[in-house]
């Protein structure tokens, strides 16, 4: 019996992690862009912490591509994200 019930929730995180979808392009941008706000708030405080900057410098420029890429392949979505996520066009 225990078996059962812990397939069942087994089969039900499995679910839930392929609803989240992780790979998408829009998930990555959502976790690239937190990320980016998260080292600009402590480059505010820590201006000469150049390591964080080369870092955010590196995040800004993935993000960059994925958005040109997510632009390229459809527009109607680029622009959703766009918008949601609050960050400006490029």
């Amino acid at each position: 019996m225990k078996k059962k019930g812990g397939r069942k929730i087994l089969g039900f995180m499995v679910k839930e992690e392929k609803e989240e979808n992780r790979g998408s392009v829009e998930f990555q941008v959502f976790s690239f862009t937190n990320k980016i706000r998260r080292l600009a708030s402590h480059l505010e405080l820590h201006k000469k912490d150049f390591s964080s900057e080369r870092g955010l410098r590196i995040l800004l420029g993935k993000r960059r591509r994925l958005l040109a890429y997510l632009a390229q392949k459809n527009r109607v979505r680029y622009k959703k994200l766009i918008s949601q996520l609050n960050i400006r066009e490029q």
